[in-house]
């Protein structure tokens, strides 16, 4: 699929779809998300990004939430 394809099916300007190729400026979570839905991997990301698929994130967040410290 062409840049501009996937820009016009996220709803958002080609610029903004640089950008979040390049990792330049700061795009709105909404402009990422739409781009990861028009791609049909924002579930898979979601997934993988969640700390509680992971052991070590998820004993640290257990201790973090058992002792009432800040992260």
């Amino acid at each position: 699929m062409s840049a501009t394809t996937l820009a016009e099916r996220a709803f958002i300007t080609r610029e903004t779809l640089r950008n979040i190729e390049t990792g330049t400026g700061t795009p709105r979570i909404d402009s990422l998300f739409a781009v990861l839905t028009a791609l049909g991997i924002a579930d898979t990301v979601i997934t993988a990004v969640d700390p509680y698929n992971n052991q070590a994130a998820r004993a640290r967040i257990d201790d973090i939430l058992g002792t009432g410290e800040a992260p």
